[in-house]
Order: C-alpha cells, then structure tokens, then sequence
C-alpha cells in the first residue's frame, strides 16, 4: 500500500496539472470503490474549479471551488493517469481501460483517469467545513514533517507504550503517513531495535528516530517514491526509492552500516515483514 513519499509524489503530480483548472464533467463508472460514491459525487464537481491539493496522513484532499472537498485513498492498487496533454497520450473513451472507474475531464483539454483494478482505494466528497470531524482524518496523529512531531512529542507517546517500536510508528493515530516500509528504513537508521518496547527508548535515540524519519521520507519523496507492484506516479512512471533500501526486503544481504560486519534478518510483527540489523539495531 502506498505510504506517505508515494501520495506525496501522487499529489504533487496531480498539483501540477489540476489545480487551478475547472473540472469540465466527471464521468463515473462504478458505484462503488471500497466504499459507495456519493450520489452527488458527479453533480458537486462538474464545472467547479479545483484550488487547492492537499495531503493528510495517506489521503489526498482536493477542495473545490463550491467549498466541497474531494478525499481520495489510493488503497494498494489505486492509481492516477494523465492524457491529452503535452507529451501525454490522448485519452480515447472507446478504448477505455476497465479499471478506469473515475474519470475528470478538465476545461484546459486534459483528462485525468483514476485506475484501480482491486477497488481497494476510496473517494469521498463532503462540505469543507466537515473536515475537521471527518472520521477518517479526525483521527489521524501528526504529520511526520510537519513542525508539531520533534523529539519531545514522539517522546511523550513512547512512554506511554509497552508494543514494540516498529508496531508504535505503524500506529495511524500517533504519526500520520508512516507504514511498513519506511518504519524498518527509519528504525535502522536510527540504531534501534524493531523488538524493542516503546517505553524502554531513551530520550537520545527518540531524537535519532525523528531525524531519521524526516530523513527516510524525505529521501524517498526525492526518489519519487517506492516501487513495490502497483505504485507508479501520475506520470506514469516508477518510483525508485527502492534501490536505497538498506533492510527492507534485504533479508539475508550483509548490512550495509559501514561500521557493521551483520546480516539483515526478516522477522514478523502483528501480520507484517519487519527487516533489522540484529547487530547494530538495539
């Protein structure tokens, strides 16, 4: 599933060819994604403009000029893809893909196709004034770049659980846009243990861990992101943050820590892959 570097690239290639623009019509091919489409879905978006493309957590929040907001969640297989524009194919209904399920029909000529073959992602559209209390976003944790999540933050919820580490910055409610990949990368860099309890890290490493996971997604955001599967960008292409993984999916490659003669082992932890240093991660 898409974590926070691959939404980020999603939104920032969306940013460059939707915002601003006025949506012509939208053409709706399913009822429903992971959950129903709003009846109103068609209706509250043609012919309005979009102006501004936000991120929160994984979800992307495009809000449109009749002061409604469209919430999109890629899911694992959800994707979006441009045409009939410069050095974009023309978009060509009758050939449709059957994945296509939403599609966004811009004043400037430019189409923009939601695929999602799984129908895992999902799409809302409620008033701006409800996002606050949205369910899913109202309980969403801080945004791991922005400047409430520092050293005495993640602190404070640390000590306040005895799960291991990994299974903490998994938690949606604590750190928003963190998943499996990016919490080994970060645990590594860090020095610290996966197996470790939350409550058991000290104040030193818990300020390694922030600078380490600003780093890690920063990295991947740079790299637009990571490639496992389905994950491409609005343009079509891969991301490649995955040739900079130092553990994950390196189960048995020597680590990689220049000061480190170990072996990356696999574990796993509540159902996921966890990938560690047993010899410089404590």
């Amino acid at each position: 599933m898409p974590e926070l570097p691959e939404v980020e690239t999603v939104r920032k290639g969306l940013q460059q060819f939707m915002e601003g623009q006025s949506i012509g019509k939208v053409e709706v091919f399913t009822s429903k994604l992971r959950w129903k489409l709003p009846e109103s879905f068609e209706k509250n978006l043609s012919n309005q403009t979009i102006t501004t493309i936000a991120r929160r957590g994984k979800y992307l929040i495009l809000e449109v000029s009749n002061g409604h907001c469209l919430i999109v969640h890629l899911g694992m297989t959800g994707s979006f893809a441009i045409f009939s524009t410069n050095g974009f194919p023309k978009y060509d209904n009758s050939r449709k893909d059957k994945h296509d399920h939403v599609v966004f029909h811009l004043g400037n000529g430019t189409v923009i196709a939601y695929n999602d073959p799984r129908k895992f992602g999902m799409m809302d559209l409620i008033p701006e004034s409800k996002l606050s209390i949205y369910p899913p976003l109202k309980t969403l944790g801080v945004e791991p770049l922005g400047n409430g999540f520092d050293e005495k933050y993640l602190k404070y919820h640390l000590d306040r659980r005895s799960s291991p580490v990994k299974n903490f910055l998994l938690d949606q409610k604590v750190i928003a846009g963190i998943g499996n990949i990016y919490a080994s990368e970060a645990l590594w860099r860090a020095g610290i243990s996966p197996r470790r309890k939350a409550n058991r890290i000290s104040q030193k490493k818990a300020g390694l861990l922030v600078t380490a996971i600003r780093d890690v997604l920063n990295d991947a955001i740079k790299s637009g992101g990571s490639t496992l599967r389905n994950y491409r960008s609005v343009a079509g292409n891969l991301g490649y943050f995955q040739h900079q993984f130092r553990v994950y999916d390196q189960e048995g490659e020597p680590c990689s820590n220049e000061n480190c003669d170990g072996q990356i082992n696999r574990i796993v932890q509540t159902g996921r892959s966890t990938f560690y240093c047993p010899s410089c991660q404590k």
